[in-house]
């Protein structure tokens, strides 16, 4: 029986060439001169840090720009509120990968709301599609592309 996965994974190597690239971009720049500003990337989580809310701002923009230029879709970055102290602000961004089960119940449901004869099965962090007919798995995977779900979703392991 034809199936495929639907997952939601991201390149930790590009991640970590996009947060060297703002680093080295933040050291150049004229703006951030002598504010020992940079980039500090832990695992799924980038620390922004620097002087001024403004220049968070400003680094946050140069972190999406190099992301998105090395093929990182935006909508798995999770910013959350500046904190400012004295004379430091941090922000941290966080990178969301895998398929939540509060998600993966929302995709089944989607699935089988839209009346494609076809099973879905949750799997750790990914959800199996399985159906008689190879279009109706192609009809799938157009639907999950149209619905926002707020996560971008990779479809892999087609079988037939």
């Amino acid at each position: 029986m034809p199936s495929f996965d639907v997952v939601s994974e991201v390149d930790h190597h590009e991640i970590a060439n996009a947060v060297d690239q703002a680093n080295r971009e933040v050291t150049t720049r004229f703006d951030f001169k002598g504010t020992d500003s940079s980039f500090e990337l832990n695992g799924n989580v980038i620390a922004l840090k620097t002087e001024s809310e403004f220049q968070l701002g400003q680094m946050l923009d140069i972190l999406y720009a190099k992301l998105a230029k090395r093929g990182i879709d935006l909508d798995c970055v999770d910013v959350d509120e500046p904190v400012v102290m004295a004379k430091t602000a941090t922000r941290n961004a966080t990178i969301r990968e895998g398929i939540d089960s509060e998600l993966a119940k929302k995709i089944v449901k989607l699935i089988k709301g839209s009346k494609i004869k076809v099973q879905a099965a949750i799997q750790g962090e990914q959800v199996r599609v399985s159906g008689k007919k190879r279009d109706d798995l192609q009809a799938v995977i157009a639907f999950l592309k149209d619905a926002e779900l707020g996560q971008p979703l990779q479809y892999k392991n087609f079988r037939d």
